[in-house]
């Protein structure tokens, strides 16, 4: 079954990062049209994907509540109301070499701040901002992006080859952040649930993109299905939380992890 978004006008925070990115493609074709937000200035293309949905490029700041206010201002005034809303900007950090490590007691105060500031305050003004303005008029689909890393700790043995000093640590601050988003979700769903808005969480576990070969063996050991997600296997769950198909989920995280959490 194909889903049609025809009609709706859905926002994307963190559009052009890689996530983001997969959202707006699956959204646009799908019918929506998209209003892509990023602090990275883009070029306007709304109205040139008349096939499938248009694109309206904004710059904004998810910590910056007037800047999403001029972001809302804009949507509605060359795509219309928003009808869904992807809350995915967020700041992480990959497993790598180049990036600094630390012991657990050295995390720069600076790091963490960042973390909590983008991935939990900035859904929660991103919210105050769309959301409100959805349960004003009666109607949305807000889906939040969490991760695995909101419901299970990082396994450290997967880094240990890495050729850190301090080992690589994932920043507690991540996951704390994003256990946090799901419980924005079920706070916001209990709050407009009367108003017509649905909020739910799509929490991805791993997802395919360039990592050394040492650690996919050891994370896909770890997943039943045996291998990292692929771009695929994410836009399906988005468009079932972003359409009516899911009409009467609310307050929900769902996991797309392989099975990850399941041992």
């Amino acid at each position: 079954m194909e889903i049609d978004l025809t009609g709706q006008v859905a926002v994307v925070t963190g559009a052009s990062g890689k996530l983001g990115t997969l959202w707006v493609e699956a959204l646009t074709a799908a019918g929506a049209a998209v209003a892509a937000l990023d602090l990275r200035e883009a070029p306007d293309t709304a109205g040139t994907e008349p096939e499938t949905g248009r694109v309206l490029r904004l710059t904004a700041d998810v910590t910056d509540r007037e800047s999403l206010r001029t972001a809302l201002e804009r949507t509605c005034a060359q795509l219309g109301a928003p009808t869904v809303l992807v809350n995915n900007a967020g700041i992480d950090q990959p497993p790598s070499t180049e990036g600094g490590s630390w012991l657990f007691e050295d995390i720069p105060d600076g790091l963490s701040e960042a973390v909590l500031a983008v991935n939990v305050l900035g859904v929660l003004k991103v919210c105050q901002v769309f959301g409100a303005d959805m349960a004003r008029r009666g109607r949305g689909s807000i889906v939040n992006i969490g991760s695995l890393y909101g419901n299970v700790a990082p396994d450290l043995r997967m880094y240990a080859h890495l050729p850190l000093d301090p080992p690589f640590l994932k920043p507690p601050a991540y996951g704390a952040s994003k256990a946090g988003v799901s419980a924005l979700t079920r706070y916001l769903a209990t709050l407009w649930g009367p108003h017509g808005v649905r909020v739910n969480t799509l929490s991805p576990g791993g997802v395919l993109g360039g990592q050394d070969s040492t650690f996919l063996d050891r994370y896909t050991s770890r997943v039943p299905l045996g291998r990292m997600a692929r771009p695929a296997d994410l836009t399906g769950p988005l468009l079932f939380l972003a359409s009516d198909l899911s009409s009467y989920v609310t307050g929900h995280e769902l996991m797309v992890d392989g099975g990850f959490v399941s041992w």
